[in-house]
C-alpha cells in the first residue's frame, strides 16, 4: 500500500504553495519562495546558455568531417571513423560528469566548471589557426598536401577539451533546468513538460545559426575567425548564465547515487533465504511523516524484480530498524530505485540503433552534400553543412506543432498530462528514422546512377536539395525521439540521479557513434573480402553508401519491434506525491504511470 493522508501532505509542505518544498534552496541557502524563483523565471537563463553552448558545438561537429578531409587530408572511411570517435567520447564523458554533479560538486558548480574547460578548448582550437607554429600549413601557404603534426596535436587536444568541457555541461545544464520546477506543484509539472521542448527548441536555434552562419563565416572567411566568434558567444552565454544565480534552485549533491543501488543488491543477497511477508506493507520504509522530508519523494511498492524486495525484510534481532546497516536493511524507495535502473538497461539498448542512424547526419550525409551542386543564384554557393539545418528547421516545427497542437489534444482524448507516453513518444521517432534511411538510401543510388552517366562531372548536376527531405525527416524524428529521451532518462532515474539520467540519454547517442563506427569497419572488410570492391571507398563516388543505409534501415526496423514489445511490459516510476494545491486530484498527479496516493 502506498498511501498519505491530505493533511499530512499539506503539512509537509508547510500548509501552503508559497514555499517550494522539494528539498531545492535558494542560492543563500534558504528554502525557496516561488514566487521569485525557479519555473520559467530561472529556466530562461539556463536555455540561453544552452543556445551559445550549441551554436558552438555545432559551429564544430557539422563541418568536422569537411575540416578531416580537406585540411588535415584525411580519407573519407578514416574521417568519418574520427569524427564517430570524437563524437562518442562527447557523448560518453557526461556518464562522468553527471556522476561528479550528483555525488560532489552539485549542478551549478558543474556547469561552470565545464565551461570553463569547454571556453579553453575554443581558445586553443583558435590558436591552432593563428599561432605561426600551430597552423596546418607553414608560412603563408593556405593548401598543402598535409598538415603538419603540431597542427594535428592541438588540433585534436582542443576538440578533446571541448568534449571534456561538454562532459560536464550536457548533463549538469539540463537537469539544473529541468530542477526548477517542482514535481508536486500540479502547475509546475505540466510546465516542466514543456520545458524539455522549449529546452530543444534553444539547442536546435543554435544548432540553426551554427551551421548556417557559422559554417558561412568558415567557408567565407577561414576557420580562424569561425572561432573566435564561437569562443565570443560561449563566454557571453556564461556571463548571463551566472546572472540567473539568484532566480535558480538549488539541490545539495547528496554523495555518490550508486552506493545506496549496492547496498539493496548486498542486502537482497544477505537475506536470499529469507521468505518475503504475504502484505508489501510490512517491508521496511521511513514514516511518511513531514519531519522526514529530508528522505525526498517516496516510491510505491512494484511487483517485479521481487527478488530485490528481500533488502527491506526487516530482521528482528532486538534492534530498531532505524539503527540496522544500509548494507543489511533497504527501504522500500532504495529497493525500487534500483528496480528502476535494472529496467532501463533494456530500454537503453533498445535505442541503440538509432544512436547509430543518427551518427551518419554528420559524417556521411555531409559527404554527400559536399558532392552535390551547391549553387544559389548568382554565384552564391551553400557550404556543405548548410543543409544541416533543414534538421534543426524539421525539430523545430515538430516540436511546435507537438507542443502545441498535438498535446492540448492528446491530453483531452487519453486523460494523460503528457498526452501519449513517454515510450510511445520514442517509438515514433524511431519510425521517422526508418523513413529516413529508406529515402537516404532511394536517393544516393540516384546520384550514382547520375555519376555513372556523367563520369566528367560526376554528381554536380544534381542539386543539394535532393538531400531535404532524409534530413527534414530525421528533424522531425527527433523531435519525438530525442526529446522523448531526454524526458524518459531524466524522469525514470532515482531522483539523486538526474544529472546521471541526462548522461544515459546522452550515451544512446556516444555509444551509437561508437558503434556505428565498429559496423563501418565490420561492413568494409566483409564487403572488401566476399565482393569486387569495399562499400566505403577511398571517397564517395567509389562506396556504396545506398547499401549500406538499406542495412541500417533494416536493422532499424527489426529493433522497432523489439523496442515495442519491451516498452509494453515497461512498468513506470510509481511515486508518492506531496501536494497541497487545492484543485489537484488524483489524475492530475498520475503521469506515464506515477501515482499520487
Amino acid at each position: 500500500m502506498c498511501e498519505m493522508s491530505k493533511s499530512l501532505e499539506c503539512e509537509a509542505n508547510g500548509g501552503d504553495h508559497k514555499w517550494v518544498a522539494d528539498s531545492s534552496l535558494d542560492y543563500k541557502g534558504r528554502l525557496p519562495l516561488r514566487a521569485s524563483t525557479g519555473a520559467w523565471k530561472a529556466s530562461l537563463f539556463i536555455i540561453a546558455i544552452e543556445f551559445g553552448e550549441r551554436l558552438s558545438y555545432f559551429g564544430i561537429a557539422s563541418s568536422l568531417i569537411i575540416y578531416l578531409t580537406k585540411v588535415l587530408h584525411q580519407e573519407l572511411k578514416t574521417a568519418a571513423r574520427s569524427v564517430n570517435y570524437w563524437a562518442g567520447v562527447t557523448t560518453l564523458m557526461p556518464l562522468l560528469g553527471g556522476f561528479l554533479a550528483d555525488a560532489y560538486f552539485g549542478r551549478y558548480a558543474t556547469v561552470l566548471l565545464s565551461s570553463v574547460i569547454y571556453v579553453l578548448g575554443l581558445t586553443l582550437l583558435t590558436m591552432s589557426a593563428f599561432v605561426p607554429s600551430f597552423k596546418p600549413c607553414g608560412g603563408d601557404d593556405q593548401v598543402c598536401p598535409e598538415a603538419r603534426k603540431s597542427h594535428e596535436i592541438i588540433f585534436f587536444l582542443a576538440i578533446y577539451m571541448i568534449s571534456i568541457g561538454t562532459g560536464g555541461h550536457k548533463p549538469s545544464l539540463e537537469s539544473f533546468g529541468a530542477d526548477q520546477f517542482d514535481d508536486d506543484h500540479s502547475e509546475e509539472r505540466k510546465k516542466k513538460m514543456s520545458y524539455f521542448n522549449w529546452w530543444n527548441f534553444g539547442l536546435c536555434s543554435g544548432l540553426l545559426f551554427g551551421v548556417t552562419i557559422i559554417v558561412y563565416i568558415q567557408d567565407h572567411f577561414g576557420w580562424g575567425t569561425a572561432d573566435v566568434i564561437l569562443t565570443a558567444v560561449l563566454v557571453v552565454s556564461v556571463v548571463i548564465f551566472v546572472a540567473g544565480r539568484p532566480f535558480y534552485r538549488y539541490r545539495k549533491p547528496s554523495g555518490s547515487p550508486l552506493t545506496p543501488l549496492l547496498q539493496v543488491v548486498v542486502a537482497a543477497i544477505r537475506k536470499r533465504k529469507l521468505p518475503l511477508p504475504s502484505n508489501p506493507s510490512l517491508l521496511h520504509e521511513f514514516p511518511r511523516t513531514a519531519n522526514n522530508a529530508a528522505h525526498g519523494r517516496f516510491l510505491c511498492h512494484t511487483q517485479n524484480l521481487k527478488f530485490l524486495d528481500k533488502a527491506a525484510v526487516y530482521e528482528d534481532k532486538g534492534g530498531s530498524a532505524e539503527k540496522q546497516s544500509p548494507w543489511r536493511l533497504a527501504t522500500v524507495t532504495k529497493v525500487e530505485e534500483m528496480k528502476l535502473i535494472l529496467n532501463m538497461i533494456p530500454i537503453w539498448l533498445a535505442t541503440l540503433p538509432f544512436g547509430v542512424t543518427i551518427a551518419q547526419t554528420s559524417t556521411f550525409f555531409i559527404k554527400q552534400a559536399a558532392n552535390l551542386n551547391r549553387k544559389m543564384g548568382d554565384g552564391l554557393i551553400l557550404p556543405p553543412t548548410t543543409i544541416f539545418c533543414l534538421t534543426a528547421i524539421g525539430m523545430i516545427v515538430s516540436l511546435t506543432i507537438y507542443d502545441k497542437l498535438l498535446v492540448p489534444m492528446l491530453r483531452r482524448a487519453t486523460g494523460n498530462e503528457r498526452g501519449i507516453n513517454i515510450l510511445q513518444r520514442i517509438g515514433i521517432g524511431m519510425l521517422f528514422v526508418i523513413a529516413t534511411m529508406i529515402i537516404a538510401a532511394l536517393v544516393e543510388h540516384k546520384r550514382l546512377q547520375v555519376v555513372a552517366g556523367n563520369p566528367k562531372t560526376g554528381s554536380l548536376t544534381m542539386s543539394v536539395f535532393w538531400l531535404a527531405p532524409q534530413f527534414l525527416i530525421i528533424g522531425f524524428g527527433d523531435g519525438f525521439a530525442i526529446v522523448g529521451l531526454q524526458e524518459y532518462f531524466y524522469d525514470q532515474v532515482p531522483d539523486s540521479m538526474r544529472s546521471l539520467g541526462i548522461a544515459f540519454y546522452l550515451s544512446v547517442i556516444g555509444a551509437g557513434s561508437f558503434l556505428s563506427s565498429l559496423l563501418i569497419t565490420v561492413v568494409d572488410d566483409i564487403t572488401r573480402r566476399t565482393g569486387k570492391s569495399s562499400w566505403f571507398g577511398k571517397d564517395l563516388n567509389s562506396s556504396r553508401l545506398d547499401k549500406f543505409y538499406w542495412l541500417l534501415a533494416a536493422v532499424s526496423a527489426a529493433n522497432l519491434c523489439v523496442y515495442v514489445l519491451i516498452a509494453r511490459r515497461y512498468s513506470y516510476k510509481n511515486v508518492q506525491r506531496r501536494v497541497c494545491v487545492a484543485d489537484s486530484n488524483e489524475d492530475e498527479a498520475r503521469e506515464n504511470g506515477e501515482s499520487m496516493a
